[in-house]
């Protein structure tokens, strides 16, 4: 049984990981930016999952 945070995790890591080569050229930049993006698709989603917690449907 795979839980929504692993399709989060894995969402966030496959989208930063073609944001990070379309966008930078050189590998270290890759690493950055994919680095990056990643952190804050992930951040992100756990804030708005937050603040959504008290509205239940």
């Amino acid at each position: 049984m795979t839980s929504h945070l692993l399709y989060m995790t894995l969402f966030a890591f496959l989208v930063s990981l073609v944001f990070a080569v379309l966008v930078k050229d050189e590998p270290r930049q890759q690493l950055r930016f994919g680095a990056l993006t990643f952190a804050g698709f992930m951040l992100g989603a756990l804030a708005l999952g937050w603040l959504m917690y008290p509205f239940p449907l």
